[in-house]
């Protein structure tokens, strides 16, 4: 069959690099794309359209038999529904059950109404009433859009004045626009964070391994949130036992409020855990595969992708068992310096034929484009170094032998990813 990409980012590249290895699959297209991803696939730019008409028309015409959605973006924008309409089969959740993560409110309405453990929060959409609210709660405090921020709407608010600083950039300034009309006011917690993602066809539910993602710029988890700076697999603070946890008290019943709303989620649904001893709790969920915890997951994966999506599609799910490769995986994000906010563009990348990929090391491209012949930089994350090896401190070192192989002006990285797994060997 032919499959359909939507996005042009790391993750992308990581589900292109893994469906590229079907036997079920003829030809790839992953529109826009970015310099690696056009080393398998078709990345000649479409024009979507209003309501995806220009997709629509690109998927009838090349027959194309599977679309994945890598971004939220379109997901909230209802693309599954579109191709649903036009009788063509896509891997994702539909408009209504991509609320989960594009609306915070309703995301922590589910939580709540599924009794998954979760932070005590409340939802405000004037400034008075936030701040009034805020005299009854202690700091630090999270301050979260509610729609979709590029990574922008959460704030961890450490004093009142910072609070309020942000309480009136979101409501007053209009600082994030539409997406932070309202805001959710939640509680902090403590404890360790991980990633763990499930494919579900709305009624079964297989947990993937785990992974742990560093979502701030510097080491030591330092200075401002990013869309994620590396991720390994698998996290040691997710126990077997933690792990099954997971399983019966936070996707099942989530899948099962869902449904009882009337909302089939088929798809992926991450959820970002923190926890505390044995205790997980929901810090939010995603509705679509992580970057870059899918950088980390897919080389571990055993199981043929494109099989796995289409069960999870077509309702078969309950017939796939996941297998996954025991070896753990790092991968390390390469950035441009300035990054997550002001960098410049367009640096020529070098080594990029020294790091010659094989199973064990893989290099995916994120913000990268071919310019003039030459690999340059073209986003903020530009780079992920995924290594596998048969130990974690091997991996660690691998995929940083990795990183050393590759340059660029201004190339930026954090050198502690995976140090907290090593602190619990």
């Amino acid at each position: 069959m032919n499959v359909l990409v939507i996005g042009t980012g790391g993750r992308e590249h990581a589900l292109v690099w893994k469906i590229a290895q079907s036997a079920r699959v003829k030809r790839i297209y992953c529109p826009g794309g970015n310099a690696g991803i056009s080393a398998l696939a078709d990345t000649a730019p479409i024009a979507q359209g209003e309501n995806f008409s220009g997709l629509i028309d690109f998927a009838r015409r090349e027959n194309i038999g599977l679309t994945v959605v890598g971004p939220e973006a379109p997901l909230a924008a209802g693309i599954v529904d579109v191709f649903e309409e036009a009788g063509l089969k896509i891997f994702g959740p539909n408009k209504a059950a991509a609320q989960i993560e594009a609306s915070k409110d309703f995301c922590k309405d589910v939580l709540l109404s599924a009794h998954v453990p979760t932070g005590a929060a409340q939802s405000f959409c004037e400034t008075a009433a936030a701040l009034k609210y805020l005299e009854t709660r202690e700091f630090p405090i999270v301050i979260k859009a509610d729609g979709l921020a590029a990574g922008k709407g959460v704030v961890l608010a450490p004093n009142r004045e910072t609070a309020e600083k942000t309480i009136r950039s979101f409501l007053d300034e209009n600082a994030l626009g539409k997406a932070g009309k309202k805001i959710l006011i939640e509680e902090f917690l403590r404890g360790e964070e991980a990633s763990l993602l499930a494919f579900t066809d709305g009624e079964t539910v297989l947990p993937m391994d785990n992974a742990q993602d560093h979502k701030a710029i510097g080491d030591g988890d330092t200075g401002p949130n990013t869309g994620g700076m590396g991720a390994y697999s698998p996290a040691p603070v997710v126990t077997p036992e933690l792990y099954q946890r997971c399983l019966n008290e936070i996707f099942i019943p989530t899948v099962s409020e869902m449904n009882r709303r009337g909302i089939k989620y088929k798809g992926v649904l991450y959820a970002g855990l923190m926890i505390s001893g044995a205790n997980p709790k929901v810090l939010e969920y995603n509705c679509r595969f992580g970057d870059p915890e899918t950088q980390a997951l897919l080389p571990r994966l055993k199981n043929d992708l494109v099989d796995v999506m289409m069960a999870a599609v077509e309702g078969r799910l309950s017939q796939i068992k996941l297998e996954w490769r025991p070896e753990p995986a790092v991968c390390v994000v390469m950035a441009s310096k300035g990054y997550p906010e002001q960098y410049e563009k367009g640096k020529t990348i070098t080594g990029l034929e020294r790091a010659i990929s094989t199973p064990e090391r893989i290099i995916f491209h994120a913000g990268t484009k071919w310019q003039d012949g030459k690999v340059v930089t073209s986003g903020g994350r530009v780079l992920g170094a995924t290594a596998l090896a048969e130990t974690l401190p091997k991996a660690i070192d691998a995929a940083y032998r990795l990183v050393g192989e590759i340059d660029f002006d201004n190339k930026y990285y954090r050198t502690d990813i995976g140090q907290k797994a090593l602190k619990r060997m």
